[in-house]
């Protein structure tokens, strides 16, 4: 994951404002070393034979890998002086591993405490979106 130097201001923010896309090409040897570090070995994430048995078009994407996907579109923006305060995320769609991915997200809310709330999306490149979400951000004020 990369570290973001960029400094953002609850200044910098308004409502309907766009997140920068990240665009991710996940890979199925992702999915392995994500399995390995998240301890969910279950077959659907690695074995192409087990996931078709089973009715999907293939070896897909771990639900908590594509919400991270979605946790770095936001660490990626507020930078290392904003804070991630809550995240929730809904997977509505399978994505498979050589298919690409972009997290994308627009600000909701800018509340006069400084809270601001965030709808955000992994979507294909058809624009189906197959994991939504919102999350909840804080940024530090110029002054």
């Amino acid at each position: 994951m990369k570290v973001s130097d960029n400094k953002l201001y609850l200044e910098d923010i308004s409502n309907g404002m766009k997140i920068p896309t990240v665009k991710k090409d996940p890979t199925t040897q992702q999915l392995v070393k994500y399995a390995g570090a998240s301890g969910d070995f279950y077959q659907i994430h690695y074995d192409m034979d087990y996931a078709k048995n089973n009715g999907l078009p293939g070896v897909i994407l771990h639900g908590a890998l594509k919400n991270a996907f979605l946790a770095q579109l936001l660490t990626d923006w507020i930078g290392p002086l904003g804070k991630l305060n809550k995240l929730e995320v809904q997977y509505r769609g399978m994505d498979l591993p050589g298919v690409p991915v972009y997290a994308k997200g627009n600000v909701n809310e800018i509340s006069s405490d400084g809270t601001i709330k965030c709808e955000i999306w992994l979507e294909k490149e058809d624009g189906e979106k197959t994991t939504v979400g919102k999350a909840v951000i804080t940024l530090p004020s110029k002054s």
